[in-house]
């Protein structure tokens, strides 16, 4: 794909159709997920980043990144969500006790020295419930909701109408919540200079700011995946059964 036609998608539609350029925009602190609805020129203009390098480094990675991308657009509904689960809420399951006590450690350590440290942990900790609760939801209401839409359409089945009414109100809800944590990483990004620990840190002090980088970019995959093509999916697939009933 040429730079003009690059910029004529969103950021989110780039992602979609390659994955490994996620890893690009993550290096500009471009948003993908939440806000992927700008372009190029309009994503790094807001960022005050020459447009050139980005593109050059997206046609750079798309040469030798196609063949092995994986093809999340193209999987059926359930199996992402499958995917989703193991991997992205898997991963948040197991990474929030751990930086729970890392960040909690470094506040209690160094936050006479480094206030910022104080606040990031307290910012952790809304993330941290906000997303256990969230994942629950998910899990528990939505994603059963849309895997009962997959297999409605593989056997012709009549799809009962959920006590939310239509998948749309749930998704609504997630997405704003997916908002909220990536509005609260933001913040941590900031006050952690981009995960840049002092010269003066500990072991501790530096490999949780290497588990706050990783537990982001992370984030922005899952929300990337969920926002941009999960809940695009379901809310058509719903259409479609709705509508032939």
């Amino acid at each position: 794909m040429t730079s003009p036609e690059l910029q004529a998608l969103s950021l989110k539609d780039i992602v979609t159709q390659d994955f490994h350029a996620a890893a690009v925009f993550e290096k500009y602190a471009l948003d993908f997920c939440c806000r992927g609805g700008k372009t190029i020129d309009e994503a790094c203009r807001e960022r005050g980043i020459e447009a050139a390098s980005v593109l050059g480094e997206l046609n750079a990675l798309r040469s030798k990144s196609m063949e092995s991308s994986p093809s999340f657009d193209h999987w059926e509904i359930d199996f992402l969500i499958d995917f989703i689960v193991k991997n992205h809420h898997a991963f948040v399951t197991r990474m929030i006790p751990i930086l729970l006590a890392h960040t909690q450690k470094i506040a209690s350590v160094h936050g006479a020295h480094h206030p910022e440290v104080v606040r990031i942990a307290e910012h952790f900790s809304t993330i941290a419930g906000d997303l256990q609760q969230h994942m629950q939801k998910e899990e528990r209401v939505l994603f059963p909701f849309i895997n009962g839409l997959a297999q409605a359409k593989r056997t012709d089945q009549h799809v009962v109408q959920p006590p939310f009414g239509t998948v749309g109100n749930p998704i609504r809800m997630m997405e704003a919540e997916h908002q909220s944590a990536g509005d609260e990483m933001r913040i941590i990004r900031e006050l952690s200079g981009a995960y840049n620990p002092p010269d003066d840190a500990c072991t501790t002090y530096r490999v949780t700011y290497q588990e706050l980088r990783d537990f982001e970019i992370d984030l922005h995959q899952h929300v990337h995946l969920e926002n941009n093509i999960l809940f695009p999916k379901a809310i058509l697939l719903e259409r479609e059964l709705t509508s032939t009933n």
